[in-house]
């Protein structure tokens, strides 16, 4: 008899690989991994440790949230919801400037809670708080998988942080041997330079170099909405990806976030250089940064997978809503009811966007990848009468309707509820502290 540490029994099984669906059966961990899946009768006889109740539910991968800000964005939803990109940072600058380090813990915690309740395994943070020992600290209370990219810039908007940037580089080496391919493999480091408005030719390639150095990914905006097209164009004589590629910056470790105002020329060079591509619709949408030209980044082979962005700008972090609102963005743009399918959708938000953060161990269900798995509940009347598990968990699923969540092999939601914290109490003293930072940042 096989002996395991947790078995999902019973559930219509979305393995995100070539092998499909299983209508009914079981999935096998042991430690960190999948060990089998299948129909009962095709594992045989095993014995759990713990075992999740999942029949007549949707067993699938975590959702892999490949572009996000929780560690400062938390702290600013719902602020200045009407105003320009750049007119909008510059706002929330004002608060990120008053941060203070138990307030990033308490947002931290905030947003690491949010997400596994809502099913999101794995996340690639895009740090513009430039602190990011709160958010360690707050992994270890809820043990999610995490990239956490150390936020850099040098001018304009950000040029105070540009001493503490090139210290934070000059002794990168001692950030990777601390965290990198910590908490048993869960935790990694990255370079997260801002943008092309808001670092100079010498960081980014400073960036460059220390990546290169440690095999570490970058984590960067690029190309979000026409002001950054006008300034870059303006002072370099380009556009925002033909910088980078001049620098040397595209290259297969990059992540690119937004990217909704690139030309075909860009493209090509994207797809050259296999660079990934993070995918924010609601984001784009609601800061009129513009439409990402998915189809033809699809068609030139770029991996693109499926982002929320920070709370700031999306304002939940729901990939159920970024599926549905990212496909239906699509279909209207560009008149095609067949554009972006509903398991298109899945997988862009499973298994290539954990493929656009670089963790190719993740975001399907087979044997060796890692344990990061959730159990959807389609049993709903906003659901009903569920025909197809794909369409519903695109077009009708919601957040809450996440009842397991399991990560690295350990169960961090069951039944819907987290384990490990109080919601009540860690929302009530989120709620103080914001009040005194907005204060304090006279907004």
């Amino acid at each position: 008899m096989r002996d395991v540490d947790l078995a999902i029994t019973g559930g219509e099984i979305l393995t995100m690989t070539d092998a499909g669906t299983v209508p009914q059966g079981t999935v096998l961990i042991s430690g960190q991994r999948i060990v089998a899946l299948g129909s009962d009768a095709e594992l045989g006889p095993y014995q759990a440790r713990q075992t999740l109740d999942a029949r007549d539910q949707v067993i699938m991968p975590g959702f892999s949230n490949c572009h996000t800000h929780i560690g400062s964005n938390v702290l600013l939803r719902g602020l200045n919801e009407d105003a320009q990109l750049f007119e909008w940072l510059q706002y929330m600058w004002q608060l990120k400037e008053n941060f203070d380090h138990e307030t990033l813990r308490l947002a931290s915690l905030a947003g690491l809670a949010e997400m596994a309740l809502a099913g999101i395994t794995s996340f690639n943070e895009h740090f513009d708080a430039y602190a990011v020992t709160p958010e360690i600290k707050a992994l270890g209370t809820i043990p999610l998988r995490a990239t956490l990219g150390y936020g850099f810039a040098d001018v304009g908007l950000y040029a105070s942080v540009g001493p503490w940037s090139y210290e934070a580089l000059d002794n990168f080496a001692l950030i990777v041997d601390e965290h990198h391919n910590g908490m048993n493999g869960r935790l990694r480091v990255a370079l997260s330079p801002h943008a092309t408005y808001s670092c100079t030719e010498h960081l980014w390639r400073r960036c460059a170099e220390v990546a290169g150095e440690h095999g570490l990914t970058i984590h960067t905006h690029l190309s979000e909405g026409e002001q950054e097209h006008r300034f870059v164009a303006e002072h370099q004589g380009s556009t925002p990806t033909e910088w980078l590629h001049h620098m040397g910056l595209l290259a297969p470790n990059l992540t690119a976030a937004h990217c909704t105002t690139l030309t075909d020329g860009d493209i090509a060079l994207m797809a050259e250089h296999q660079v990934k591509v993070a995918h924010c619709p609601i984001s784009n949408a609601k800061l009129c940064s513009g439409i990402m030209p998915v189809r033809k980044l699809r068609e030139a082979g770029v991996t693109v997978g499926l982002a929320t962005d920070g709370p700031a700008s999306h304002n939940t972090l729901d990939m159920f809503q970024e599926m549905k609102f990212g496909a239906i963005t699509h279909k209207n743009h560009h008149l095609d009811p067949e554009l972006l399918t509903v398991n298109e959708m899945l997988a862009m938000a499973t298994r290539d966007a954990a493929l656009a953060m670089h963790l190719p161990e993740c975001g399907t269900l087979a044997v060796g990848q890692l344990a990061d798995v959730i159990v959807v509940d389609l049993n709903k009347l906003h659901c009903a009468p569920r025909y197809d598990a794909a369409a519903a968990l695109v077009y009708s699923s919601r957040a809450d309707d996440v009842v397991h969540t399991v990560v690295d092999g350990q169960v961090v939601v069951e039944n819907g509820r987290l384990r490990n914290i109080d919601l009540f109490s860690l929302l009530g003293e989120l709620r103080e502290r914001a009040g005194a930072l907005r204060q304090r940042s006279g907004v």
